[in-house]
């Protein structure tokens, strides 16, 4: 992550805590009966400085790595779900009926982060990467405890290289495929064990955290941006949720090759993941998810004239990569917007809820859209796009102006 003009260099070597990424909550002693279940840490004030690189740190992203994998990649692969719940098991059902199964795992997926964010600022790390694991494999909850330490232990490992250390495990997100729920388990399973036995917790806050912090949403620029976080997250999925079946029933591609469209789309977003986060660490964040940002609306547009078989494959592979951003920087971009290192947890946790609202209407309101033709459905995920790109673009101008070779 870059830093901002109004945070000084002693700062930037602060670490972060869930600090980078959920809501903050107050932090007293847990008893020490609980010692078997929490990570003890140096709090922030007297830990040593970010390591920025390492084995131990980049142990921690590979972790981090296997975390999104079985969070996010599972909800990338809802696409498949709504093609096989549509012909086979619900074909009586509407689409936006069955689009509410994978958009409410979405939900949750963020929103359990805000009661996540503050156990993990109490030291319960791998409390919490224990007991999503355990409910992530048996029953398919718990996404919502990997995603917080997923990215709230990077930041306390990585100074300069922060937006390359948070795009390589986001990119996880974009290896899930739609295998058959007990292959998907086992592999789960193995996956799980890499942060099991690595991850720990490097530094634990040393102040009390707030859970809401009112005076951000009177900041134009924070304010803005989380409204282009609620439109980019309500049109990003739909084409994750749809392009499989909109494929087949306009006779675009076969069942069999149309099933690897979802394939495409997140290849595309793997690389989309970890080129725009290198770059970001040299021109910073603002600066760099902007003009995807700016690429990404116009190809959901596009999406309208993609009517043959490579037309729609390269589609998917631009769409994937230009939309990845809006995982891998969103957090990061939230940086940028803190007048103080110390309200980056409290800021990036109240940012989940709009984020979580646009992942849980989106698709739902995609599918009601659907009976007016493939093209209203396209148009509506191309708006909500472009009007999060607008909010983003007005967000990074009220904050710093209109210069481009300010650094953000």
């Amino acid at each position: 992550m870059n830093p901002t003009s109004n945070i000084t260099d002693k700062d930037k070597n602060l670490p972060m805590t869930v600090s980078s990424i959920t809501s903050e909550a107050a932090v007293s002693p847990p008893a020490k009966d609980c010692v078997d279940v929490k990570q003890d840490a140096p709090p922030m004030s007297t830990a040593s400085a970010i390591p920025d690189g390492g084995f131990v740190a980049w142990l921690q992203c590979a972790g981090s790595f296997s975390l999104f994998f079985n969070c996010w990649g599972i909800v990338n692969t809802f696409g498949v779900y709504q093609t096989f719940y549509e012909q086979v098991l619900l074909p009586n059902e509407l689409s936006s009926d069955i689009s509410w199964v994978g958009s409410i795992q979405a939900f949750l997926l963020v929103f359990g982060g805000v009661a996540a964010g503050p156990l993990y600022d109490y030291g319960y790390l791998l409390a919490l990467v224990s007991t999503g694991s355990f409910l992530v494999v048996l029953v398919g909850l718990g996404s919502g405890c990997l995603f917080v330490p997923s990215i709230a232990i990077l930041p306390t490992y990585f100074s300069t290289k922060r937006a390359l250390a948070q795009g390589i495990p986001a990119s996880g997100s974009s290896l899930g495929f739609g295998w058959a729920p007990r292959v998907i388990a086992f592999i789960m399973l193995a996956t799980l064990i890499v942060p099991l036995a690595s991850m720990k917790m490097r530094v634990k806050p040393s102040m009390q955290r707030r859970i809401f912090e009112p005076a951000a949403w009177r900041e134009a620029p924070y304010t803005l941006f989380a409204l282009g976080t609620f439109f980019g997250f309500m049109g990003l999925y739909i084409p994750f949720f749809y392009v499989q079946i909109y494929s087949i029933k306009e006779n675009i591609l076969g069942e069999d090759f149309a099933f690897y469209l979802l394939a495409l789309l997140n290849g595309g977003s793997f690389f989309g993941r970890i080129g725009p986060n290198f770059i970001a660490d040299k021109t910073g964040p603002f600066n760099t998810f902007i003009p995807c940002s700016l690429v990404a609306a116009p190809l959901a547009f596009i999406w309208l004239g993609s009517k043959t078989p490579a037309g729609i494959i390269i589609f998917c592979l631009l769409y994937g990569f230009f939309s990845g951003t809006f995982v891998s920087l969103s957090s990061t971009v939230t940086i940028t917007l803190c007048p103080s290192m110390s309200l980056i947890g409290v800021r990036i946790g109240m940012l989940f809820v709009p984020t979580a609202i646009g992942l849980l209407i989106g698709n739902p309101i995609a599918g009601a859209i659907l009976p007016h033709g493939w093209p209203a459905l396209e148009v509506f995920c191309g708006v909500a796009v472009a009007l999060a790109t607008g909010f983003m673009v007005a967000a990074r101008v009220k904050k710093y102006g209109c210069g481009l070779r300010v650094k953000t």
